[in-house]
């Protein structure tokens, strides 16, 4: 089915629900959903703030659409490990791209189609951040700064310029409010790329007002891992300027072919001086080079304003002339920000919230939005999306999806979606699945960019991912390759028949191949392929041929069988043996097999006493630390693990004080990086009161939730119920703990209800109150 089909069934399926006005029991005027998103939470980089080399949220404050292929955000830096391109504290912003990353950690990519108003004479070069008057970037008044779902504003000092953005899914407009002047101007620096630069651009002038063209961006221009990550992609767009142009041209900076054209080449003062004195080229209709720019300039009057429109496609200019066509016919700025405003309505009221602090409120719709980024959509409107075979091809029965950020998004991120957005779960399952056969590889990437198989972290996160959407019934895909992909992702990258992998990531390695070993398992055991399944099964187990009695934890072993001699610092030492962790942190991670893991641990007590002190050491903004250290997400379902310790009321305590202490309306608000939704997504299912530990097995944690009632619309194809309620009755700060819990009138005794409970609809009441119930476990 067409976009436009599937953007109306999304429409629908929210008027089958409460509307947030309806739910909404404040009294002063109820405020929609879209009124409390904040863009701004998490848009910092800033390693000072953080105190670690990871930095903090990492997220954009531009404009976008839920799930958009573009996204229109000012941009602040173009190298070092900003991936976003952005960072609140800057003071200077390069310029205003069309394509953006979310919260992303290592060296980031897209930033493409770069657009600046200046005034006076053309400059080539960006300019450092410390001098922008020497380039084309230009001081902004922070307190101009100004954003909203589908919108942001700035005001430029340089040249006294207003700039303002909005997007629609496949295209975004720009208006600048100029001074009077002489020479204004609108350039658009064709080169750029986060963390790096296109290595080779085409310019057409089509008219008086409209350009189109296209930037190739490879792995030799850095980007994603600064090459490493191997992305590879054309960026296509079609442009047009409300105001005639005259005057216009391109400028072409000479790079010599044996220049490294990656990141740490392009900040290079002799890289920098080269585009400073690139040659420009007047009147000029078409146009190709290494590092080329082009400009339109006018003569304006005071607070004239100019317009720039543009689509974009990774498949072609005329997908990205059809996308701008559909989407932005005409001249209406303010037309085009509503419809960004209603679409991000729509869907961000797929959960309903009441109670809570206003605050709260920011926060958690400011999660949900950026829950809803990514995985973006990666096709044109016509459905034609550009393949892992390099080819054209066109979606008849799925959207192509990008940017799946596997290692962090199984845990949170995709659960979440299981609930409000299966659709798009099987939209992305079926993008992995064709891209194993389209690239001829035949496994699974475990995060994947534009099509880019790029090895980033660990594990495999799609078997995850799969494995609980074929559970919950969420089928929409080919089952029998899935299973088969699956099964070759665990071949090639996975403990197999020696029980363990080994070398210095031994034990995160082992824990997360042996979880994933499970999901396939499980999976296989469903579809009747009971071969595939104990073979899976037995893989499953090997987490506890890493346990070493003697120090009684998790150890990395070597190739020959031997452990690894164990550290002078024990559990804490970050990196021994562990990924972005340590092995404290990351030997909580058996959750297919919790109580296999708490009978290696000691049993019952000796875990709960070891966890407990695992809390209670951690600093309490959360911030990097070696205990309890949510800015990563190795850690990020441990609280709930209290659940099966027969102490729920733990696992009160601390997610309450998690959602309290590690997430906040404010810039610095998010203690970690986004990571493309998961720290979202964790807070927003953790203050709703539920958690799924185990992906792939259908229980769902029930925990304390933040609000007084939350409601989530379900999707009817995959759900029997309308919509599925938590309702906390006496909830308030100080009544934290779970006193009672009913399922639909029916009492239960266990902290937890299963996915098809969730399904079927209905009202899960918990009674809280201030001290721990010890009788419910």
């Amino acid at each position: 089915m067409t976009l436009r089909i599937k953007l109306m069934g999304m429409a629908m399926l929210v008027l089958s629900i409460p509307t947030f006005a309806q739910m909404s029991l404040q009294k002063t005027e109820a405020l929609e959903p879209v009124q409390y998103v904040n863009p701004f939470i998490g848009a910092s980089t800033s390693t000072d703030a953080a105190g670690v080399y990871h930095g903090l949220g990492k997220t954009f404050p531009g404009a976008t659409t839920p799930y958009g292929l573009v996204q229109v955000s000012p941009n602040t830096i173009t190298g070092g490990d900003n991936g976003s391109g952005y960072s609140y504290e800057h003071t200077s912003i390069e310029g205003f791209a069309f394509t953006q990353m979310s919260g992303v950690g290592w060296y980031g990519d897209l930033g493409n189609f770069l657009v600046m108003p200046t005034t006076g004479d053309l400059q080539t070069a960006a300019g450092p951040m410390d001098r922008p008057q020497d380039g084309y970037r230009s001081a902004c008044v922070k307190s101009s700064e100004h954003a909203e779902a589908g919108y942001y504003k700035v005001d430029l000092t340089e040249s006294n310029i207003k700039a303002e953005m909005t997007a629609a899914p496949h295209s975004g407009m720009l208006k600048f409010t100029f001074p009077e002047k002489k020479q204004s101007r609108i350039q658009i620096d064709l080169a750029r790329r986060v963390g790096g630069t296109s290595t080779l651009q085409r310019l057409e002038v089509v008219d008086d007002h409209t350009i189109r063209g296209w930037m190739k961006c490879p792995p030799e221009g850095g980007g994603w891992g600064n090459g490493e990550g191997s992305s590879d992609y054309t960026v296509y767009f079609h442009a047009q300027f409300s105001k005639p142009f005259k005057e216009y041209g391109v400028w072409k900076a000479d790079i010599p072919s044996d220049w490294s054209r990656k990141r740490e080449a392009i900040e290079s003062e002799r890289y920098q001086q080269r585009i400073a004195e690139a040659v420009v080229e007047r009147k000029v209709k078409e146009a190709q080079g290494k590092h080329m720019g082009f400009f339109a300039e006018y003569e304006t009057t005071e607070d004239e304003t100019i317009l720039v429109k543009t689509g974009i496609s990774f498949v072609s200019m005329e997908g990205a002339k059809n996308n701008l066509e559909a989407e932005i016919n005409d001249w209406d700025f303010e037309k085009a920000k509503d419809k960004a405003k209603a679409l991000w309505n729509t869907a961000l009221s797929k959960v309903a919230i009441r109670g809570g602090t206003e605050e709260q409120k920011t926060v958690f719709y400011t999660a949900l939005y950026h829950s809803m980024i990514d995985p973006r959509m990666y096709e044109d409107v016509n459905g034609n999306y550009m393949g892992a075979d390099g080819q054209a091809h066109r979606s008849s029965d799925f959207t192509k999806r990008t940017i799946f950020s596997g290692w962090d998004v199984f845990r949170s991120q995709f659960p979440l979606q299981t609930i409000i957005n299966p659709v798009l779960v099987n939209d992305m399952i079926n993008s992995l699945v064709t891209m194993a056969e389209q690239s001829g590889k035949e496994y699974l990437e475990r995060w994947e960019l534009l099509n880019a198989y790029s090895g980033c972290m660990i594990g495999n996160p799609a078997v995850s991912v799969i494995s609980d959407a074929y559970r919950k019934g969420i089928r929409d895909f080919d089952t029998e390759r899935a299973l088969r992909y699956m099964v070759n992702s665990g071949e090639r990258f996975g403990n197999g028949k020696r029980g363990y992998t080994p070398g210095g990531l031994s034990i995160s390695h082992t824990l997360e191949y042996a979880y994933t070993e499970w999901c396939t398992a499980v999976m296989a055991e469903d579809m009747g392929e009971k071969r595939i399944a104990k073979t899976f099964f037995d893989r499953s187990k090997s987490y506890q041929n890493i346990f070493d009695d003697s120090v009684a934890w998790f150890r990395p072993r070597k190739e020959d069988g031997s452990f690894e001699a164990w550290p002078a610092e024990g559990r804490l030492l970050e990196w021994y043996g562990s990924i972005e962790s340590n092995a404290y942190q990351q030997g909580w991670f058996v959750p297919h097999d919790i109580e296999g893991m708490i009978n290696l641990m000691g049993g019952e007590a000796a875990v709960r006493e070891d966890l407990t002190n695992f809390f209670e050491k951690a600093p309490e903004n959360l911030m990097w630390n070696e205990y309890y250290n949510h800015a990563n997400e190795p850690v990020h379902h441990v609280p709930f693990l209290f659940n099966y310790l027969g102490a729920p009321w733990l696992t009160q305590k601390w997610t309450r004080l998690i959602c309290e202490r590690g997430y906040k309306n404010s810039v610095e608000g998010l203690v970690g990086n986004e990571d493309v939704g998961q720290m979202s997504a964790w807070y927003v299912l953790a203050s709703a009161g539920l958690y799924q530990v185990c992906p792939g097995d259908t229980r769902v944690d029930i925990t304390s939730p933040v609000f007084d009632q939350i409601s989530f619309q379900l999707d009817p194809t995959y759900a029997k119920g309308r919509t599925f309620t938590v309702t906390a009755i006496n909830n308030s700060p100080d009544n934290k703990y779970i006193q009672k819990i009913k399922l639909n009138g029916k009492q239960l005794k266990h902290p937890f209800i299963d996915f098809s409970d969730i399904q079927a609809g209905g009202e899960l009441e918990l009674v809280m109150g201030a001290a721990p119930n010890y009788n419910l476990k």
